[in-house]
């Protein structure tokens, strides 16, 4: 071999794997689709987080746990419908999105308001990280969900980029001008 063609090797192998990599998504949203469960457990594992930060950036924290088990239960009785199994991560982001919206219209959202503000009435005052939680709700919504991610989630950026469907020069924007918009938020708070 050449000197050209081995550094060209570990590039190949990349997309190689890359390739495999979607390719083995599409396919377990499609064994999914078709019942098989530990499919659908797999796909629960690897988004579930990502589901969870979604929410986390819009519902009460003690509400979010609850919403991500509606959410991946609307998906797996909704992903028969699913016409491409790669755009899986985008509708279930989608699915995310509108049942953070649909609990802030119901009924149930002013009385879980009102037991939390109770249970915090008997409590302890806030944690500094539900500080730092309500400052990240304070910002834009693309700001807020790639920063809960990152930060409460644990999500590196291209996973982020990857599960969400944002390029990874969005996330990367996001997370720098949601981090300093933080700051300045924690900022004004400590004054």
């Amino acid at each position: 071999m050449t000197v050209m063609t081995d550094r060209l090797m570990p590039l190949t192998l990349a997309l190689r794997t890359s390739a495999a990599l979607v390719f083995d998504h599409a396919a377990r949203v499609r064994a999914a689709a078709g019942g098989d469960r530990a499919a659908f457990d797999e796909l629960y594992m690897r988004y579930a987080s990502m589901v969870h930060g979604i929410l986390l950036a819009r519902v009460p924290v003690f509400v979010a746990e609850d919403l991500v088990q509606d959410v991946f239960l609307t998906a797996f009785r909704k992903l028969s419908g699913l016409r491409a199994p790669e755009a899986f991560p985008g509708w279930l982001v989608a699915i995310a999105r509108n049942r953070a919206v649909e609990y802030h219209r119901s009924a149930r959202h002013e009385a879980d308001v009102h037991a939390e503000a109770a249970r915090r009435q008997v409590q302890a005052p806030a944690s500094i990280s539900l500080d730092v939680l309500s400052s990240i709700r304070k910002l834009p919504e693309a700001y807020r969900e790639t920063l809960i991610l990152r930060l409460v989630e644990g999500m590196t950026g291209p996973e982020i980029a990857e599960r969400t469907g944002l390029t990874p020069d969005s996330v990367r924007v996001n997370l720098f001008r949601g981090m300093k918009m933080l700051r300045e938020e924690l900022g004004r708070r400590t004054k």
